[in-house]
Order: C-alpha cells, then structure tokens, then sequence
C-alpha cells in the first residue's frame, strides 16, 4: 500500500504471534483495552459491531481527559487487513471532526512470525504532523508491545498452556 508522505504514518514490527491470534486481539472488545492506547493511558470502554459499517467505538481515559472515538469499519480481510476510520459514525453518518482512517495489516515474516503494520492516514498534512507530534512512532510502538502481550497471553488461554510452552507445541514433532 503506498503511503503519501504529506499525510500519512506508518509503524511496521514483527511480532511472535500467530495472524489470527493478532486478529482476535483487535477484533474483540475484551481485547482492545489491554493494548489499544499506550500505558499509562488506559480504554475504558470499547463497544465493536464487527462487519463493514459496524461501529468501532472507543472511550480512553489520557491524562485524567476522557476521549470519545467514534467510527466505522471500512473493510476486513479477516487475517490480512483492517481498515477504520472515525470519518464516518454507525449508518455511514459524517463525522464533523475527523482525524483518521487506521489501516492494519498483517502478512507472514517467516519463523512463525508476522509482519504488523499500522498506517494512520489523515485528512490533512496539519492533522499528521499533530498526530506525529502526539509522538505517534513510540506511541504506536508502545501499543505494539502489548498487543504482543495481550496476543500471547490470549494464546496461552486458549491453549492452556504456560508461559513459553505454545511455540514449542506448535513446531512439528522430529
């Protein structure tokens, strides 16, 4: 996907989790509020109507302010690419103060690992250049981090196994 310097960021890291875990990271709600803002920042309310229109709704508390973010999903390949944005609002309603469409996307990296990037594009080189100067590079960085941790953790969960031991099942037995 080309990126537009003038109005667009994107972070790329390579996480130890497997695509469909990372998926279900940021697709369900129980999810969302163990990385989706850095620490010490924290969502306290996430609500998700998972299909192309459906809303994707997140209250965060930063610094003691609380932050409304109101959007839509505009497209999902489920382990691929997911796209938000907050221009619009639930029934394809514009948003009068837009900041950004958020694309996510996935892809193998070899080793059981993924390739994770997270592009952010903005209606104006103003409103990138805010989101950059909001430290948007360690601040998509931190969150990276704990998606990871989040991911891993929801591994560990569902396979009910202890910490380290889900990499070691999934390698094929010699």
């Amino acid at each position: 996907m080309d990126l537009d310097a003038a109005t667009d960021l994107s972070f790329t890291r390579i996480l130890a989790v497997p695509r469909v875990v990372i998926c279900d990271c940021w697709t369900q709600a129980a999810h969302i509020s163990h990385f989706f803002v850095p620490a010490p920042h924290k969502v306290t309310a996430c609500d998700i109507d998972l299909r192309v229109g459906g809303r994707f709704t997140t209250i965060f508390d930063v610094g003691r302010n609380v932050v409304e973010n109101k959007g839509v999903y505009l497209e999902l390949i489920p382990q691929q690419e997911l796209v938000f944005t907050d221009a619009y609002t639930e029934g394809w309603k514009p948003a009068p103060d837009s900041f950004m469409t958020v694309i996510i996307l996935l892809s193998d990296a070899g080793d059981g690992k993924i390739s994770y990037t997270a592009m952010a594009r903005h209606r104006t080189a103003e409103l990138r250049q805010r989101h950059e100067d909001m430290e948007f590079f360690d601040g998509w960085g931190i969150a990276a981090t704990q998606l990871e941790a989040c991911a891993k953790a929801a591994l560990r969960a569902a396979c009910g196994l202890a910490a380290g031991d889900w990499l070691r099942s999934t390698l094929p037995l010699e």
